[in-house]
């Protein structure tokens, strides 16, 4: 897998003009859904960097992320003349840069593609890493591939567009990064104000966020090992994530991975032994900056069956990244049905 080139912006155009001049290309395409096009799009789109730009817009949201949308996507590439010497640039949040390089990634057998994220989930997570896909079939990413960026350019001006909600969505990805890294990052991220947020401070914690993606990706670029650590919270994310989604009621990604680790944060206590008065704390963190998931027990089959989908699971056992401590990771733990259903039992009773 190629390696994917960090570019953390300290002025906007310059990074731009670095990133494209290194990517030779007969064409260029910009990927925005319609909020980045109307917001995002003018700090960039005058720049010399983008001049002759072909403008691809999609319909913005999760539940946009399918292959209806990847197919349109495809199509206006070929039709404006798209060549396996294009370039694609994905302007937006996670659903636009995940779906933007799988089309990327798959036309003409695949082009080169840079992402600029404009939401604190995508700078931390999602545009980071080169996992592209879509999903399918009522799951969360069922397709894609491992194809990275060449270059991911992030700079925090984009955030000062963005609601609240939304950044607290990225800021759980975040969180996750201090829990699997230091108890330092750990303790920073959670005693930082969610209600007046200082952007200098966010675009240091930025920094060291992506840094932690970064060294685990390095290390396990195809997710065989350490990689697992980064779906922490994810497991029981995803499948909150799914019920919502079938009940026509989205909730953001971010939101639905705190409240998954809500979850896994209890099991690693149970199982790995991970300290109690740090699971407090970050749950009452989880609990007071992104409220509560509401389920009844008649929902726990259907969260599990979700879960049975993970792709981290092996020989059709659920499988969890768990925790003894901040930063002390256990991949490839499993759990019986009972114990899935323990868990969500304490999330209703702590949320």
């Amino acid at each position: 897998m190629q390696k994917q080139e960090l570019l953390i912006s300290e002025n906007l155009g310059e990074s731009l003009r670095q990133a494209v001049t290194q990517c030779p290309h007969d064409r260029l395409f910009i990927l925005t859904d319609t909020h980045t096009r109307d917001y995002c799009l003018p700090l960039i789109e005058s720049m010399e960097a983008v001049d002759g730009h072909e403008l691809i817009t999609i319909a913005p949201g999760d539940e946009h992320k399918n292959l209806e949308t990847l197919a349109e996507v495809w199509s206006q590439l070929s039709h404006r003349g798209g060549t396996r010497h294009s370039l694609l640039l994905n302007l937006g949040g996670g659903m636009v840069t995940d779906l933007g390089g799988f089309a990327a990634s798959t036309f003409k057998r695949g082009i080169t593609y840079i992402n600029i994220p404009t939401t604190l989930l995508a700078m931390v997570d999602a545009a980071v890493g080169g996992k592209t896909g879509i999903n399918f079939n009522g799951l969360k990413n069922e397709v894609g591939v491992f194809v990275p960026a060449r270059f991911v350019l992030i700079d925090t001006e984009f955030l000062k567009s963005l609601d609240a909600e939304n950044l607290r969505s990225g800021y759980a990805e975040m969180l996750k990064h201090g829990l699997i890294s230091t108890e330092a990052h750990w303790a920073d991220l959670v005693n930082f104000d969610m209600d007046r947020v200082d952007y200098k401070a966010l675009q240091a914690l930025v920094a060291r966020s992506v840094a932690v993606k970064e060294q685990i990706v390095g290390q396990d670029p195809y997710e065989r090992g350490i990689r697992k650590a980064l779906n922490f919270g994810h497991t029981v994310g995803h499948a909150f994530e799914s019920l919502a989604l079938e009940r026509d009621t989205p909730r953001l990604h971010g939101y639905a991975v705190a409240w998954g680790m809500v979850c896994e944060l209890y099991f690693s206590s149970l199982r790995t032994g991970f300290p109690t008065d740090k699971l407090r704390q970050t749950v009452r963190f989880i609990k007071e900056t992104y409220g509560s998931f509401a389920f009844d027990c008649k929902d726990y089959d259907r969260l599990y069956e979700f879960m049975t989908h993970d792709k981290k699971n092996e020989a059709g056992r659920i499988n969890f990244t768990l925790l003894a401590d901040v930063g002390d990771i256990r991949i490839n733990q499993t759990a019986t049905r009972e114990e899935i259903f323990e868990l969500l039992d304490f999330y209703r009773e702590a949320m």
